[in-house]
This record gives structure tokens, sequence and C-alpha cells, in this order.
């Protein structure tokens, strides 16, 4: 008889820092699945629907003329303050919704998170992705501000994916990270609204970057809404405040910030279950 055991060495293919790339490509129907979901329950039981995407930026718009371009009498580069507003609000608003949704989700779906497996960053990354609907609506209506204002787009309207792009990989690489965080440190929640708030303010959405003393534009740009925002207005409105150097800076520190959550999450997924 042979006594002989043989040992069976069980291999986690999964990365410590990095998801699994190849396993999250095959729960793509999944990934469309929560975002349906997340567009359908957002809107559930709303009177006025996908209407919200439209009064949101409209809003603002209103009051962000009223408060600082009457008022306040911020200089907006020679253009209607209320098309040099909204064009800033359109980016702005996936952004900053983008980024809510995608940190509140983990905490949102705790027993989607502890009862089954599943590709976990398919959670915030199906509740940013979800944000492009609001986007697309929003963007429509820019179109046809701009042609009621005379404003058309010339040939470096190309250069809108680019920062759409840079938009999206921000709002999901800060998503992302503040969503790790809520998971273990309720307060997170709490204190998002007023961050958000703050981060508008650091943006140029009111203003223009040319109140930013030049020589701290690079510096200025370490934000990537500053290069977003800036962006939209140089493609649609022809503002000359953005440079090369403001765009790879920007692209950059987003890059950097989403490598970071990537990190960040596949360290500590692994707990997620004990510490809710």
């Amino acid at each position: 008889m042979n006594n002989n055991k043989q040992s069976i060495k069980i291999i986690n293919s999964k990365s410590e820092y990095f998801p699994n790339f190849k396993e999250i490509f095959e729960y793509k129907d999944l990934l469309y699945f929560l975002i349906l979901k997340d567009i359908k329950a957002r809107y559930a039981q709303s009177v006025i629907g996908i209407g919200w995407a439209i009064i949101q930026p409209l809003f603002f718009m209103l009051v962000f003329t009223v408060i600082f371009g009457k008022l306040a009498k911020i200089d907006s580069e020679g253009v209607p303050y209320q098309i040099f507003s909204f064009t800033a609000l359109v980016p702005w608003t996936f952004f900053s919704n983008a980024m809510a949704d995608s940190a509140n989700s983990l905490s949102a779906n705790l027993n989607l998170i502890t009862n089954i497996y599943i590709p976990r960053i398919l959670i915030p990354l199906s509740a940013t992705i979800g944000k492009f609907i609001d986007f697309i609506i929003s963007f429509l209506i820019l179109i046809v501000l701009l042609l009621f204002y005379s404003y058309f787009p010339d040939q470096k309207i190309i250069l809108i994916f680019m920062y759409i792009f840079l938009m999206f990989i921000s709002a999901f690489a800060f998503g992302l990270i503040l969503g790790t965080m809520a998971i273990q440190y309720r307060d997170i929640r709490y204190a998002l609204p007023f961050g958000i708030q703050l981060f508008m303010y650091a943006s140029p959405v009111a203003y223009s970057t040319n109140m930013i003393p030049e020589k701290y534009h690079i510096i200025y740009a370490l934000n990537p809404m500053v290069t977003v925002v800036e962006g939209f207005r140089n493609i649609f409105l022809n503002i000359e405040n953005i440079t090369v150097e403001m765009i790879l800076v920007s692209f950059s520190i987003s890059f950097l910030c989403l490598m970071i959550g990537i990190i960040y999450f596949s360290k500590t997924e692994r707990i997620f279950a004990d510490v809710v």
C-alpha cells in the first residue's frame, strides 16, 4: 500500500496589488446589469425622472449668473457669463456626481459584497459609467446654448474625447479611493458633500483660471478638473487658458491617483466583510 500523500498547493491568481483584469472582462455582462440597475434606481419613483439631469446644471447656471456674474461681476473672458459657467458645469456635474456615487457605491451594496462573490471593483466602476447618461443630456443642452449664442467649435472639437477621458478617470480614481476608505471610516460619507463643494470652488467653474497668477497654473493643474473645465472652454468658447504642460500634469496626477486607488482597493477588499 502506497502511503505517499500528494500535497496540493492552491495558488491565488489574484495579485495583492491589482485586480484580475481578465476576470473583470469575463464579468462584462454583470457590469452592464449594474449600470442599468444604477440608472433605474436613480430615477425610480421620481416625478421628474431623468429631467433632473437637465435641471441641475441649468439651476446652477442661473445661480452662478446672478451671484458671480451680476453681483460679484466675475470676469468671463468676454463671453456671456451664462454660457461661460454652463460650459464648465457640464463636466463638473458629471465629475462631482460620479465621484459621489462611486464613493458611496460600496457602502450602499454591502449585501452584494458580503453574500456573493463578484469582482467588487465593478461596483464603483458601474456607478461612474452610469453617470454618462446625465452627461450626454447636459452636453446636448450645451450644444443648444452654444448655437443660441452663436459659438461654433472648430477642428479642436476632436480634443473633446481627451478631456472626457480625463474627466472619467479622475472621477473614478477619486471615487475608488474615497469609496474604499468609506468602508472602514464611515465619516467619509458625511464629509463627502462638504468636500465636493470645496473642490468645486478650487476648480475654475465659477471663475476663470486667469484669476490665478500664471506662474501657479502648473500647480493649479494638479487639480485635473482645472484642465477639463478649461479644455471645454477652449474647445467651445475659444478661451486660451490651457497649455500642454497643464494637460500633462493633470493626466499624470489622474493616472497616479487611479493606480493608488486600484492598489488600495485591491489590498483592502479582502477585509471588506470583516469591517462591515
